[in-house]
């Protein structure tokens, strides 16, 4: 069922933002450069439109910021309860809705997306909405697998739109840039070793069969991954918390995600591999290998088992690059960030702490005035972190420019976190050709570098 308000003048206004700013006090207090202002002053015929595809917990915590550069004017989800929850939370009431993205990437009248559907979406969704003539900002990860990623570069470099993936990390300026800064001005010499704490993965006990909610369209929900009944129930000794293959967890099945490689692994990996190259070393991957451990039993890549979440929850990966003198090592069972070790030094960093001797090092020494704008690529800096991150991508939508986290730098990175969950699976050591883009050696494991869309849900190219 297809749910609208047609009237394109119930856009969600600037006023109907600052009602609700409470939600996201931290970011609109940050002091925008002069380019920032100039966009939020912009007239309400000069705005951009947009629409928010995903109206879920993330997709309600990220579009406010969003709001600060553009009229979000619709909204799109197959729960009827996101749907009102956000409409009122984000619009006012005042959001045209709909429960069918397609109704969305049609419209003339807006200019992007904003897509923060669940993880197996997002390729299908972009893809089609880049077709259709509109810009996007995409959640991570990118794709579900592989071979999705060499589909959505394809179709940005046919289409020429801007796609910012939202790895708002790449927009941290205090910590994150700054520590690829200082690994850039040589401080901590050449890399040796980079840990990279992701945490552990989700676990469940065997969680029960429910009744579909009635405002819950599962079958769309599931769009292109395998039919699979739905499964819900409570924690028997917490009421705040609950199991279920649906909302929320779906990143603990691999039917749906790739579990905490694909999820944290997007954010840290992509910090690590940017560490590599800014060293001036080469960061194509060549092999991972290691131990996982998960909660059900897997035969040929495959679980055994439906009724648990089945992504790996413990893991001690290596991932080799063509440089052969650094090595990453991704683990669950460390702190959450990046360890960078180099030959001079090392510097920890996550989005609360940067640390090391080579930090501290910079109160005596500091780095050049232009050494985090280098990294920026010498674009605009304005704000810092996700604020940062949605300037970075207006910036990109006037110049007709890549924008910081672009589909071809993330593709790269997200194919490392790929390769890491296919050797989880499989149990074995997975051989890359970054030349090629393929699994070599293995012929179960390079069958998993794509995956069958079940029928009508196939990408409409």
């Amino acid at each position: 069922m297809v749910l609208k308000i047609e009237s394109p003048s119930s856009a969600c206004s600037r006023r109907g933002f600052l009602k609700t700013a409470g939600v996201v006090s931290a970011v609109t207090l940050t002091p925008w450069s002069t380019p920032a202002r100039q966009a939020l002053a912009k007239s309400p015929n000069e705005r951009k439109r947009f629409a928010l595809i995903g109206v879920g917990g993330n997709g309600t915590r990220t579009s406010p910021v969003g709001k600060q550069f553009a009229d979000l004017v619709a909204l799109c989800d197959v729960d009827q309860r996101h749907l009102d929850r956000g409409n009122g939370l984000l619009c006012e009431g005042k959001a045209d809705l709909t429960s069918d993205y397609r109704d969305i990437i049609s419209r003339d009248d807006i200019d992007f997306v904003q897509i923060s559907t669940p993880d197996h979406w997002h390729a299908k969704i972009l893809i089609e909405a880049m077709l259709a003539g509109k810009d996007a900002y995409c959640e991570k990860p990118l794709t579900l697998t592989i071979d999705e990623g060499k589909l959505v570069r394809k179709i940005q470099q046919q289409t020429g739109r801007v796609v910012q993936v939202g790895t708002q990390q790449r927009s941290s300026f205090d910590k994150f840039n700054r520590a690829l800064a200082i690994i850039s001005e040589g401080r901590i010499g050449k890399l040796k070793r980079l840990v990279v704490g992701i945490d552990a993965g989700g676990w469940s006990p065997e969680i029960a069969l429910a009744d579909v909610p009635k405002e819950l369209d599962w079958d769309r929900w599931l769009g292109p991954t395998p039919e699979m009944a739905y499964r819900y129930q409570k924690d028997a000794r917490r009421d705040d918390k609950n199991y279920t293959n649906g909302h929320t967890h779906f990143r603990w099945w691999y039917e749906h995600s790739g579990g905490k490689l694909t999820d944290w692994g997007a954010h840290h990996v992509d910090i690590a591999m940017l560490g590599i190259a800014a060293a001036g070393q080469n960061n194509d991957p060549v092999s991972v290998d290691g131990t996982a451990e998960h909660d059900v039993e897997f035969r040929d890549g495959m679980p055994l088992q439906d009724n648990r979440y089945n992504t790996a929850r413990a893991f001690d990966l290596n991932v080799a690059f063509a440089d052969g003198d650094v090595v990453m090592n991704i683990r669950h069972d460390v702190d959450n960030g990046i360890l960078f070790e180099g030959e001079h030094g090392r510097i920890f960093v996550n989005r609360g702490r940067l640390v090391g001797k080579p930090v501290e090092d910079l109160e005596n020494d500091p780095l050049p005035e232009d050494a985090v704008a280098k990294i920026y690529r010498g674009m605009p800096m304005e704000g810092n972190d996700r604020p940062a991150h949605w300037a970075n991508f207006m910036h990109a939508i006037e110049n007709r420019s890549q924008p910081i986290s672009d589909v071809h730098s993330h593709m790269k990175m997200l194919n490392v976190c790929h390769l890491a969950g296919i050797c989880c699976r499989l149990g074995r050591k997975i051989q890359w050709d970054q030349a090629s883009e393929s699994v070599i050696g293995d012929e179960l494991a390079a069958s998993m570098m794509k995956r069958d869309y079940r029928a009508g849900y196939e990408i409409q190219l």
